[in-house]
């Protein structure tokens, strides 16, 4: 069987960007530490000052203890449009790695400041005791830009 993967050309790179700079929400692939099953929750999605995913996630929801025991995770970006086949819209999987930033660390107001341009409504709940930044960082993604426009990207691919 042929790999049905492509290289990554500038366009590939570049609908990648797009789909990340612009994504408002994710579905976010975890592993549940108790029952080792995969588990998928959509969460609100924005970038930091360098363009990586970033979300706002409460301590309360079981994908955050995914992250706390497995930090390898997966985020699937991108939607359908009103119409037509769902499959033709382009979509990627990014693999990633997610950490949680904590209050106190260098770096969490800025992220926070970023976080609330970008998503002002988030603002009613940002400061909640449960609420916690997650960056990710892409290590590789798969980009389906519709029927037979299928790449596979490295992490410079994704810079």
């Amino acid at each position: 069987m042929t790999d049905p993967f492509r290289p990554a050309d500038a366009d590939a790179r570049a609908r990648a960007r797009a789909l990340i700079d612009d994504a408002t929400f994710a579905a976010l692939a975890v592993t549940d530490p108790a029952t080792l099953r995969p588990s998928v929750s959509r969460i609100a999605l924005a970038t930091d000052s360098r363009r990586r995913p970033l979300s706002l996630i409460s301590t309360l929801a079981p994908h955050t203890a995914a992250i706390e025991a497995n930090p390898a995770c997966a985020l699937l970006i991108g939607e359908p449009g009103d119409k037509g086949d769902p499959l033709t819209h382009p979509r990627l999987t990014l693999h990633a790695t997610a950490r949680i930033v904590p209050r106190d660390t260098p770096g969490h107001d800025d992220l926070r400041a970023r976080y609330l341009a970008l998503r002002p409504k988030a603002a009613l709940y940002a400061d909640f005791a449960d609420f916690r930044f997650v960056l990710f960082t892409p290590e590789d993604a798969l980009l389906n830009g519709g029927f037979g426009k299928a790449f596979r990207l490295a992490r410079t691919d994704l810079a």
